[in-house]
C-alpha cells in the first residue's frame, strides 16, 4: 500500500520522475482549477452537493428541463469567464515546451489548458468543452456569448438554425464519451512512461480508468490532491502526494527542467 506524503516531501520525488521521462500523461480534475475560481464538483463544497444535475435524456426530450440547464449554464458563465490558467496550468505547458508530454487528458469543461497554451494535438477534454455550445442534431459549434444573451432575453432555449437543441459542447450525465476522445487517452495512456494525476477524486470511470491503464502499463503512477481519492492505497500508485497541488506540481515541475 503506497502511503501519503506532503507536499515538502512529494516536490522531490516528483521531480525526479519528471526529470526521468519522455512520454508523460497528465490527468487532471477539478482540483486544478480551483485556484482559478472555477467552484469544484465532489469535494465539500462541491457543485453536485447543491445542484440536480440535469440528465441527457431529460434535455432532449423536456422543454423545462432544457430551459433549466440553460439557466444553470447562464449562472456559471460569469465565473467561467473570470477564470484564467494559474501556475499548475502553466506547469504542464512547460512540460510540453520540454518535449515530455505524451498527452493531457482533463476532466475539466473550463478550456483553461487551452487558454494556458497546451495546443490541440496534446489535449483531450474527455467531457467536452463549455469554451463552445454544440447542436444537438447537425453538431454545428459556435461561440456562447450570443446563445447566452438570447436566453436571458427572452428565456428559452436556444434552438440551431436547423431546428436541433443546442448545449455547450460538454458530456452530460447520460450522455455517452466521444469514442474518438476515450481511443486518444487510452492509446496515449499505454505508451506512457510517467502517469500524473492532478487535482482528481478519480471516482468519475471511465476516465478515472485512463491513469490505471498507464500504470498497469508499467509506467509509475503519481495521484496529487488535497482530500481523498479512489485510487488511494491501490499498489499501482507510487507516490501519493496529500495537499494542494498549486504548492507541489509547478515546483516539482521547475526543479525538474532546471
Amino acid at each position: 500500500m503506497t502511503s501519503s506524503v506532503g507536499p515538502a516531501e512529494g516536490i522531490g520525488p516528483l521531480a525526479e520522475l519528471i526529470r526521468g521521462s519522455e512520454h508523460i500523461l497528465v490527468f487532471t480534475g477539478a482540483g486544478i482549477s480551483t485556484a482559478s475560481g472555477i467552484p469544484d464538483f465532489r469535494g465539500p463544497q462541491g457543485i453536485w452537493k447543491t445542484r440536480t444535475p440535469i440528465f441527457y435524456r431529460a434535455f432532449m426530450t423536456d422543454a423545462d428541463a432544457r430551459v433549466a440547464y440553460w439557466q444553470q449554464k447562464a449562472e456559471g458563465a460569469e465565473i467561467l469567464e473570470a477564470a484564467a490558467p494559474n501556475a499548475s496550468h502553466r506547469a504542464v505547458v512547460e512540460l510540453e515546451r520540454a518535449g515530455k508530454v505524451e498527452l493531457v487528458v482533463t476532466q475539466n469543461i473550463d478550456g483553461l489548458h487551452s487558454e494556458a497554451g497546451t495546443t490541440s494535438d496534446l489535449l483531450v477534454e474527455i467531457h467536452g468543452t463549455a469554451r463552445e455550445i454544440e447542436c444537438q442534431s447537425c453538431h454545428e459549434r459556435s461561440d456562447p456569448g450570443a446563445h447566452m444573451a438570447r436566453f436571458a432575453e427572452t428565456g428559452e432555449s436556444p434552438i440551431c438554425h436547423c431546428g436541433g437543441f443546442l448545449k455547450t459542447a460538454t458530456i452530460s450525465f447520460g450522455q455517452q464519451l466521444r469514442a474518438i476522445d476515450v481511443a486518444r487517452a487510452f492509446d496515449a495512456a499505454k505508451q506512457a512512461d510517467l502517469v500524473i494525476s492532478l487535482g482528481s477524486t478519480l471516482s468519475v470511470t471511465p476516465a478515472a480508468d485512463i491513469p490505471l491503464e498507464a500504470a498497469m502499463s508499467g509506467a509509475p503512477y503519481v495521484v496529487v490532491n488535497q482530500g481523498p481519492t479512489e485510487h488511494d492505497g491501490l499498489p499501482l500508485v507510487t507516490l501519493r502526494i496529500e495537499g494542494d497541488l498549486g504548492s507541489v506540481f509547478p515546483q516539482a515541475v521547475k526543479a525538474a527542467l532546471t
